[in-house]
């Protein structure tokens, strides 16, 4: 019997490698003999990087560079055997790094992003996965393209700070010193979200005000985007303004896209670097699952992805969480065998949270067990 298991992370519980492992676990419990192939998933957010590198037996890359106030830190992303590196971009400019109280969408500039690329392309990166999302940030890739060499100016020709601030004066961009080793990689993004750069399903105006702009600040963030894609286009480079997904990480998207990359959904993006499709072929069962179920995880998230994968070859699936949410039930059928809760009984959030890796090891054992029975 051979069975893959292809959990993503239960947030604050277990990462999605220590998941696959409690799976495991619970698999040999029942079927002592059973070939376990773990493949960590996550879906293009938190944890993408930490899942892909325990997939692909990558290591992790340290670097000194600056959070979204330009503040001193330093910030890890991974890089496989291969040459895939991979790359959060809320490890150096993510809204987690910034204090409520501290958080400035005018002044918050995405130049930290630019340092772990760099640091890729040195460390001789053939492919980028870069997972938008989870940023303090809306200057429309103004900073990361900075960090690489572009220089905004004003009408003047004066250099300008690349945050929304300075950007009010944009004139134009100079991309004469711009690193051209970004265009020769290949460069993934992945994302779930599919906002334009402008208007009022873009950036500044569905996410700017989770970071802090005020009502007032929300049209002038759309203004500076605006003049951003502007000055792009003027430089050359494609105007993806419009693009599904330019809008994604306070305009990260965009700049990215302009460049070249392609997105995906990120869970497509992750099942593919981490070969699920070929670790599921031939499988006699797939366990997948995440922090909480509902009816909202066939919307692109993790267990959807995976129970699709599974689905072209006939293999079913059996999802696992903490939580079973609203419409939970609804799963069993559309792609799913069964959900399953990994709680047992009435428990505290702290309780629960701690003994995670323990009980998804015994509600596996439990399933198979069922599961061997044909119930």
């Amino acid at each position: 019997m051979r069975i893959v298991l292809a959990p993503d992370s239960f947030k604050e519980s277990m990462s999605a490698a220590e998941a696959a492992a409690a799976m495991a676990r619970g698999v040999r419990a029942v079927h002592p003999q059973a070939a376990c192939v773990e493949v960590p998933m996550a879906d293009g957010g938190e944890g993408t990087t930490e899942a892909l590198m325990a997939a692909l037996q990558g290591g992790w890359r340290t670097v000194r560079t600056t959070d979204a106030l330009g503040r001193p830190i330093k910030a890890r992303y991974g890089l496989a055997p291969d040459g895939l590196a991979v790359i959060e971009v809320a490890a150096a400019v993510g809204i987690g790094l910034i204090e409520p109280g501290e958080r400035d969408v005018m002044l918050a500039t995405s130049t930290g992003v630019a340092d772990l690329v760099v640091d890729a392309l040195d460390a001789g990166a053939t492919r980028l996965i870069v997972g938008l999302g989870g940023t303090v940030t809306t200057d429309g890739g103004a900073g990361l393209l900075a960090g690489l060499g572009a220089a905004w100016l004003d009408a003047a020709g004066h250099v300008l700070l690349p945050r929304p601030q300075s950007l009010l004066t944009l004139d134009r961009v100079d991309l004469t010193a711009f690193d051209p080793r970004l265009r020769e990689v290949v460069v993934e993004l992945a994302c779930d979200v599919t906002n334009p750069l402008l208007g009022p399903s873009g950036s500044a105006a569905v996410f700017g005000p989770q970071k802090g702009a005020s009502p007032l600040q929300v049209p002038v963030l759309d203004g500076v985007l605006a003049g951003i894609a502007d000055a792009l286009a003027a430089a050359g480079l494609p105007d993806v303004r419009d693009r599904s997904g330019a809008g994604a990480a306070g305009g990260l998207g965009a700049a990215f896209l302009a460049l070249g990359a392609t997105l995906r959904p990120g869970v497509e993006v992750v099942a593919e670097a981490a070969g699920l499709d070929q670790a599921v072929r031939g499988a006699d069962l797939v366990l997948t699952g995440e922090g909480s179920l509902d009816r909202q995880t066939l919307a692109g998230k993790t267990p959807a992805g995976v129970a699709a994968v599974a689905a072209r070859h006939g293999v079913p699936v059996i999802a696992f969480a903490g939580n079973l949410g609203e419409g939970a039930e609804e799963l069993v059928g559309r792609g799913f065998v069964a959900v399953q809760s990994i709680v047992r009984g009435p428990v505290d959030l702290v309780t629960a949270l701690r003994d995670g890796p323990r009980n998804l090891e015994l509600a596996v054992a439990s399933a198979l067990s069922i599961h061997a029975l044909g119930r």
